[in-house]
């Protein structure tokens, strides 16, 4: 990719989603993403977070189904921000996070509940996405 964004090899450009002030800014101050989803449902940011909240109190199943919620809800965000199916959504612009760890959380639940295929897919759609989101999601 060069300094402006177009992969030299003639690639599609990276997908930068628009921001989702709201949601973002109810969840930096604290609310609970169950009420931020609510309000908010096409926010894949708020969605994630009840997917990692889930996760880490070893509720895998509800996890999954958060994270296959904000994944959704991503992908819609995606398409209507030109994406058709492939390309770049780097890490690096803030909006594309909660996507991006949407994605992450997936493929973890996948794995945790015996979806080894689907946990695969999802960590290379990652990886294709921007391996600085696999880096900064993982710790790798």
């Amino acid at each position: 990719m060069s300094l402006h964004g177009k992969d030299l090899l003639g690639g599609p450009p990276p997908t930068l989603l628009p921001d989702e002030a709201g949601p973002r800014e109810l969840l930096e101050r604290g609310a609970d993403p169950a009420d931020v989803a609510a309000a908010h449902p096409t926010s894949s940011l708020a969605w994630a977070e009840l997917a990692e909240a889930a996760y880490a109190g070893n509720a895998f199943v509800e996890s999954y189904a958060y994270a296959r919620t904000g994944y959704h809800r991503g992908l819609d965000s995606l398409r209507r921000s030109g994406w058709k199916g492939y390309g770049p959504v780097p890490w690096s612009h803030a909006p594309n996070r909660g996507f991006l760890r949407a994605l992450y959380a997936l493929g973890r639940a996948a794995g945790a509940i015996g979806e080894v295929g689907e946990a695969d897919r999802i960590r290379q759609f990652l990886h294709d996405s921007d391996p600085e989101a696999v880096e900064a999601l993982s710790g790798t």
